[in-house]
């Protein structure tokens, strides 16, 4: 029995923020767009929901009008005061700082330099930005957060004309006698299908829900990390990729993990977060900058507050899976969690409490004597100096000899109640993919030469992040090299 077929134009798989960002730029160009998704309808829309932000260049305000509604001029003065502007040269300090000068100096061009461009363009289809308060290192975010914005992107696709095919997993890229990209054979819930097309767009994620592809690439103790974001992100289209030569690129041994809740779900789904884009903090635990981390053994392992939240919490949930067991505790006291009223929210945490340190730690079957000695230790190093906590700045408070250090916002722990969040790593997203032109997304060979209507984007995409990343840039550059894919993907089926 033949396979039941499809024609397009463009045809895009998966349907998280690069993929409609692609169909929406492919819709632009005037061609019938096509997307495939592996999950349900329900749970469409990838790991985009898992944000609130999308980090990009601005100069001031005059950049940030077009992406506010009935906000007063007022507020909006007093948000940027907080952080004033963002330029293209901090940008790229940021990203030489968090990937050690690994990044790939190319695409990162591409990325700073349409980072403003793409979210105008997102802003002039419909979308908007909203205040963040004291969530992340940003001032704006998207409205309704990720979920919010794929929910608008999706409704804008489906009345500019793209069809859905939900349910429907990519098998295979198929390719004519010139190695021309055609069309994806997937598997659909009545069986095999073909879905012929002049430009295939890849935009499903990367591997971090299969465990035998974060074993071999991230190593031993990654299979049995839990998955903070979707369970369909199986490397099914880099494996397509890789099968008919295209490049690999950037760093698949590291990848975005974070501190999480110690009782959090093997994974989540989209439709978790349709009561709202607060729901997306229930299991990240990110107190540790102003608490410590500490080990089973009762021990420190990590500089905590080395630099702020957004640039250092995607790297330590690979540090607490280092320790053993895989856990750690974020240790704090009545006064540091009274000041923190943000975290106030984490209403679902699991915690601890005691009024020693010593009934603490028999509550989090830690070693007593060596808690009390690590928080000692602690409490003496701490140095003089205002105490000043801002997600968007450092205040230098840190200690003094001992090791590791904290470098900032450092307050002695002594006041009780003490409390301790056990946490554990939960992987986002893989780092590794496959290697593009930056200027049009195309998919490169191993032969090096591009393949011909094939493109990606998204977490899909190697060579931008090396074992870290500052906050909101995952959702930024699948925009930015989604939006570039569909441009070209619709192009090159026009022609």
């Amino acid at each position: 029995m033949e396979d039941e077929s499809y024609n397009y134009d463009v045809l895009i798989v998966g349907t998280g923020n690069a993929a409609t960002c692609a169909a929406l730029a492919a819709l632009d160009n005037k061609v019938r767009v096509g997307v495939i998704e592996k999950a349900p309808q329900r749970d469409r829309g990838g790991n985009s929901a898992l944000t609130m932000h999308m980090r990009f260049v601005y100069n001031g305000i005059d950049d940030l009008r077009p992406l506010v509604k009935n906000m007063p001029e007022a507020e909006l003065q007093k948000q940027i005061a907080r952080l004033p502007h963002r330029t293209e040269s901090e940008i790229w300090d940021e990203f030489m700082r968090t990937t050690n000068g690994q990044v790939d100096e190319a695409m990162l061009q591409v990325h700073v330099a349409e980072s403003l461009p793409t979210v105008h363009w997102l802003a002039a289809k419909g979308h908007d930005w909203v205040p963040t308060g004291n969530v992340g290192d940003n001032i704006l975010m998207m409205n309704g957060g990720g979920y919010g914005l794929q929910q608008r992107s999706l409704a804008m696709l489906e009345s500019g004309g793209a069809t859905f095919h939900y349910e429907t997993t990519a098998m295979e890229l198929l390719q004519d006698a010139g190695g021309r990209v055609c069309g994806v054979r997937a598997l659909t819930p009545q069986g095999f299908a073909t879905f012929d097309a002049k430009a295939v767009v890849l935009a499903c994620g990367g591997f971090e829900a299969n465990a035998e592809m974060r074993t071999r690439y991230l190593g031993p103790g990654w299979d049995m990390v839990k998955v903070r974001g979707v369970p369909f992100n199986t490397g099914d289209g880099l494996r397509m990729a890789l099968d008919i030569g295209a490049l690999p690129h950037g760093s698949w041994s590291t990848c975005h993990a974070s501190p999480q809740d110690i009782a959090m779900a093997d994974s989540t789904v989209p439709s978790a977060y349709a009561m709202g884009a607060s729901t997306v903090d229930e299991n990240n635990r990110y107190m540790y900058p102003y608490s410590i981390l500490v080990n089973v053994h009762g021990e420190r392992f990590a500089d905590e507050s080395e630099d702020t939240r957004g640039k250092t919490y995607a790297k330590m949930g690979g540090a607490i899976l280092r320790q053993p067991g895989g856990i750690a505790f974020q240790i704090m006291d009545a006064k540091i969690r009274k000041r923190e009223m943000y975290f106030a929210s984490y209403s679902r945490a699991t915690t601890a409490k005691a009024d020693t340190l010593e009934k603490l730690a028999q509550e989090i079957d830690v070693n007593a004597a060596n808690l009390v000695n690590t928080v000692r230790e602690f409490n003496a190093a701490v140095q003089p100096g205002d105490y000043k906590p801002d997600r968007l700045k450092l205040d230098g408070k840190g200690t003094k000899g001992i090791s590791p250090a904290k470098s900032n916002y450092a307050l002695p722990i002594d006041e009780p109640p003490f409390e301790a969040w056990p946490c554990r790593c939960g992987i986002t997203f893989t780092y590794g993919g496959l290697k593009i032109d930056p200027k049009t997304a195309q998919v490169q060979h191993v032969s090096g030469r591009g393949i011909p209507g094939l493109y990606a984007a998204g977490e899909m995409v190697g060579g931008l992040f090396v074992g870290n990343y500052p906050s909101g840039s995952g959702m930024m550059a699948g925009a930015v090299f989604g939006r570039v894919a569909g441009i070209h993907a619709g192009k090159a089926a026009s022609n």
